[in-house]
């Protein structure tokens, strides 16, 4: 008997097209409505101050699907995902400053950019694997880091103010800032993210999968490993370009020093900890990563005002990158496989119910 379409409590999938569908039941589809019609109000249920926050979580969680694009699907360690986001804001200013572009025309100009630059850096990968991929996007993200601080045509490094952004002829200025880039950026998450699943469902999907797995025996199957490995680079980069072009444009200006390689280590924790491999896993990292960081920051604004430590010990600025460093080795010991698979196990409770597991 065919199981229903509102809810199942088992895997009834029989045929490649059930395994590729997106939504396998009503339940998941009328979900996603709920959630996006919960989003659409959240501005008007939380400050502006924890509103920058969200939009700040969606700007990077763009970021973490394209990184894991090439390290989470296809193996292709990648330590250089902030260059690619200041490729695509640079090139982003530079359309919006001397091209007079406006911001839905600057900011996909970016994402082709970072695509662009991202599969000449991508060359390596068709020799190197391992540790010596992750010190060649390392060296890109230093390379870049320099040429950048030496190029005029980039202000060496220095503040590129970006145009106001008008919506429907009213400048972004004269409105509240993070609410309209909130509803500019959100469509923006959707659509990549909807961008990605379906990618993953196609040919070139399974192809990264397979070269992750073993790149010989996806050659013994027809698979090329280095067209594979060069189209990573293309759509993880597209997706850091595009990025990059939402974050210049929300902090108003790009400067080198918001995509260094402190940056770089930001984002790859953000993969490990939501998951890699997981499009959930986009998602969950950036949420868990942020508010790791502001928590630890009101934790330490509390104990310097209670002068908790004694005078000369300033244990309150610790307190960050010791979350942030305990947090990764924690995850990578007990959790290998990040907030995902509790993403994971929770939709299996739910699907099981009431039985146990």
């Amino acid at each position: 008997m065919p199981a229903s379409r509102f809810t199942q409590t088992g895997n009834y999938r029989v045929r490649y097209q059930q395994d590729q569908t997106i939504f396998a039941t009503y339940a998941e589809q009328l979900s996603l409505v709920v959630l996006l019609l919960a989003l659409l109000l959240l501005p008007l249920l939380i400050s502006k101050t924890l509103l920058r926050d969200v939009n700040m979580i969606m700007i990077y969680a763009v970021a973490v699907i394209g990184l894991n694009v090439t390290t989470g699907y296809t193996g292709l360690i990648n330590i250089g995902q902030a260059a690619f986001m200041a490729v695509g804001a640079y090139a982003t200013a530079l359309a919006a400053t001397k091209l007079n572009l406006p911001f839905f025309l600057a900011i996909p100009l970016g994402g082709l950019a970072g695509a662009v630059v991202g599969t000449f850096v991508g060359l390596p990968s068709l020799r190197l694997k391992y540790l010596y991929l992750a010190v060649a996007t390392l060296a890109f993200q230093i390379i870049f880091e320099w040429t950048v601080g030496h190029s005029p045509l980039l202000a060496q490094g220095g503040a590129i103010i970006l145009p106001p952004v008008e919506v429907f002829g009213i400048k972004a200025t004269f409105l509240n800032h993070n609410k309209v880039w909130y509803y500019i950026i959100l469509p923006v998450l959707v659509v990549m993210g909807l961008l990605w699943r379906n990618i993953l469902r196609s040919k070139h999907g399974r192809s990264f999968i397979a070269v992750r797995d073993n790149d010989r025996a996806a050659a013994a199957m027809g698979i090329n490993p280095g067209v594979t490995k060069l189209t990573a680079f293309l759509v993880g980069s597209f997706f850091a370009g595009i990025a990059g072009g939402l974050f210049a444009y929300f902090q108003k200006a790009v400067v080198i020093e918001d995509y260094g390689l402190h940056t770089s280590v930001q984002l790859l924790a953000m993969a490990i900890v939501g998951g890699l491999g997981s499009v959930p896993g986009s998602f969950l990292g950036p949420l868990f990563i942020v508010a790791l960081d502001r928590g630890m920051g009101g934790l330490s604004n509390f104990m310097s005002e209670r002068q908790i430590f004694p005078p000369g010990v300033d244990a309150a600025t610790a307190l960050r990158p010791l979350a942030f460093g305990l947090s990764i080795m924690l995850f990578l010991i007990y959790e290998p496989r990040g907030l995902a698979n509790w993403w994971r196990l929770s939709r299996m409770y739910f699907k099981k119910w009431p039985y146990k597991f």
